[in-house]
């Protein structure tokens, strides 16, 4: 799936607090493998995931090849979970 740099960075500055622990526990994660999900380089603590960024307008567009965490953000915010 590709969504914007921006986009992204949207969902994850607009989830209530607590809701990156929340997700990291619902999927049996590492806090830090969703926080480098939404952007974050921290990839000595916690996985790296699939996350591939093309340079362009709005931060660029970044390909996820999972979007289990997306949706699960998109369900905490009351938004439409994006279909595979």
């Amino acid at each position: 799936m590709n969504i914007t740099f921006e986009e992204l960075r949207r969902i994850k500055h607009a989830l209530p607090s607590g809701s990156i622990s929340k997700i990291a526990q619902d999927l049996g994660l590492e806090e830090q493998t969703v926080r480098n999900y939404f952007g974050a380089h921290d990839y000595q603590n916690g996985e790296v995931v699939e996350f591939h960024l093309e340079p362009g307008p709005n931060g660029g567009i970044v390909h996820l090849e999972d979007i289990t965490i997306l949706n699960h953000a998109l369900q905490i915010l009351g938004e439409q979970p994006v279909l595979n």
